[in-house]
């Protein structure tokens, strides 16, 4: 069973930094691509950033770039996403994702919240 679990999320004052974890299991996901994404409260699941697992092709959403960084590490099966100066703006749940290209994403884990207090 193909699973992503995501851990680190919590609460953090404006500008302090947090780094969420994926760990994938079920499968080898050497032919995958990884990505977090975000949902805030009334609003769409938006991208923030995305990964191949040999880290050669790594993209970031506008609003994240220069602050959130986004690896991965084979040997342990997860994909970390450093953030860094977090804002107000970043408060929401936060999901890892695969997809195995040319497909869409299609795995999600089960999310964890991010809230940034003013």
């Amino acid at each position: 069973q193909v699973q992503l679990v995501e851990s680190g999320g919590g609460l953090v004052q404006a500008g302090g930094s947090l780094r969420l974890s994926c760990l994938a299991s079920g499968r080898t996901f050497s032919s995958y691509r990884m990505a977090w994404f975000r949902q805030a409260p009334g609003k769409e699941r938006e991208f923030v950033a995305a990964i191949s697992w040999a880290g050669v092709d790594i993209y970031y959403a506008d609003s994240v770039k220069g602050r959130f960084t986004i690896t991965g590490d084979n040997s342990k099966n997860t994909v970390y996403l450093q953030m860094n100066n977090l804002k107000p703006d970043d408060t929401a749940v936060y999901y890892c994702a695969a997809r195995r290209p040319p497909a869409a994403y299609d795995i999600w884990g089960q999310g964890t919240q991010v809230t940034v207090s003013s």
